[in-house]
């Protein structure tokens, strides 16, 4: 099979590039499982850009810098910053209707790390799924676009250092190559067993990546979200948004005391990384299991309406926000390193771009300010579409080959990798479980030593490829830097 363009992944970063590239260059879209099931369309707060007056480009980057505890690319943030409106006003043509006043302006919200009020959201608290459902409109409109879900990427083919599109795994193996592939699959929350992403986040696309021989960055980085809702059972915890605090909530310890200004003058509204910490040196110091989030001083009808999901969901577990405490804990949320691209996503390899959360641009630093991610999917989306566009490569190459598939299904490797990794990779880390954990990594890819055409295999080896690569990355940086901390 063969398209001008592959992209690997269906999230806001795929959908965006694809929407941006020229009608007359075919592409094909090819997604693992569904395309409605992707971290985008679960973002909830928001996403970031300057379109206040009493705000400002410098403030935005000022505080993304800060997050990022001054480890930025600043060439990538600065550019990303000052092309938010046009990026949002690009959203806005495709239709997506981000909430406003009765007098037409768009809503903002602020979020921790934040100085501004900054953040436009849509649907209230549904801002991803909103996002995503009027951009997969718009890609079910374009003719020139294929979309084949359930179809998983398993290695690029390369011809010298010229990616030239995947060998893909479906009801068979194929091949699929083009002119140009874009690797837009999303983050590793799969390779931890409490995440706010979706199961199928298990790091295919770094993983991809690395087989290649592509350049990798700032592995060690790994953000955790400071408020996913609490509970005991498998499956029930959930994000609830950093602006339920941006909008006033306070986070509370098992004596119903806020905490969060011991740690930062900023309190609830500190970055991520710090209210991360926070609440894991309160849990530590209290032998408890969770903190709690008050929204219970914030109006009723004003909750409701501007988290209607969230609400929903912690009263069907048994939580009114407006009358009760919510149990909250930190959880992998976000991974910050990942395939080093360049300011047009371009990767080392040739005609080869990554975008999204596993690409690493540089603009996050060392830890994520809140709502920034999606801005970053927009706009190097645009920039890899900008850049296909402007680019005359004209090589076609047909590399038909067809496998069966192999039964290959082994889910204790999963689960081993996930308690690995929650066990030694989590918020706080030390030398001592980073070295434990990197010769059980490496047990388990010593295992991997036939071959199997199966979706479950390459998803299996890409966990414990991409954990491997992390924990190497951990143990090469010795200092504490953002949201990567080490023990002494």
């Amino acid at each position: 099979m063969y398209t001008d363009v592959l992209i690997i992944g269906g999230g806001l970063a795929s959908l965006y590039t694809a929407l941006n590239i020229k009608s007359d260059l075919k592409i094909t879209i090819i997604t693992k499982g569904d395309l409605y099931r992707c971290n985008s369309s679960l973002a909830q707060g928001g996403i970031a850009a300057c379109i206040n007056k009493e705000d400002s480009y410098k403030n935005h980057i000022k505080d993304t810098f800060i997050a990022g505890n001054k480890f930025n690319n600043l060439e990538a943030l600065n550019m990303m910053v000052k092309t938010s409106k046009k990026r949002i006003d690009k959203l806005i043509k495709f239709g997506v209707s981000f909430d406003k006043y009765k007098n037409g302006k768009l809503k903002t919200t602020m979020e921790g790390g934040h100085s501004n009020r900054r953040i436009l959201h849509a649907g209230g608290d549904i801002t991803g799924k909103v996002i995503m459902d009027t951009l997969i409109s718009n890609v079910k409109k374009r003719s020139n676009i294929t979309l084949l879900d359930n179809t998983m990427a398993i290695n690029l083919i390369k011809n010298k250092n010229i990616c030239i599109g995947a060998k893909v795994l479906n009801k068979k193996v194929f091949n699929i190559t083009s002119k140009y592939t874009v690797i837009a699959t999303g983050g590793i929350g799969g390779l931890f067993k409490n995440t706010t992403n979706t199961s199928i986040s298990t790091g295919d696309g770094i993983a991809l990546a690395y087989r290649a021989g592509c350049n990798l960055k700032n592995m060690e980085f790994i953000q955790f979200h400071p408020t996913a809702f609490y509970s005991k059972e498998k499956g029930k915890k959930f994000l609830i948004s950093e602006a339920v605090r941006g909008e006033g909530a306070y986070l509370k310890n098992k004596f119903k005391k806020r905490f969060m200004f011991k740690y930062h003058k900023r309190g609830e509204l500190a970055p991520r990384d710090i209210v991360a910490r926070g609440i894991y040196k309160e849990l530590i110091d209290n032998d408890e299991d969770y903190v709690y989030l008050d929204a219970t001083h914030l109006e009723d009808s004003f909750i409701k309406k501007r988290f209607p999901n969230i609400y929903q969901k912690c009263l069907e577990n048994g939580f009114d926000m407006c009358n009760d405490y919510i149990p909250v804990v930190a959880v992998e949320h976000y991974f910050i390193g990942g395939i080093k691209t360049d300011i047009n996503g371009l990767t080392n390899i040739k005609n080869l771009y990554a975008c999204g959360e596993c690409a690493n641009t540089g603009v996050h630093g060392a830890n994520r300010l809140a709502s920034n991610s999606l801005l970053e999917c927009i706009t190097f989306g645009y920039n890899i579409a900008k850049n296909i566009n402007n680019n005359s490569y004209n090589d076609k190459y047909l590399l038909d080959e067809i496998y069966d598939l192999d039964n290959w299904d082994f889910p204790h490797y999963k689960k081993k990798i996930q308690h690995i990794m929650d066990k030694s990779v989590g918020i706080v880390r030390n030398k001592k479980d980073l070295l434990k954990a990197e010769v059980k990594i490496e047990n388990i890819l010593n295992d991997f030593n036939k071959h199997f055409y199966s979706k479950d295999f390459y998803e299996t080896l890409n966990m414990a490829t991409v954990s491997k690569l992390i924990i190497k990355a951990c143990l090469k940086r010795e200092e504490s830097l953002g949201c990567y901390y080490i023990e002494k």
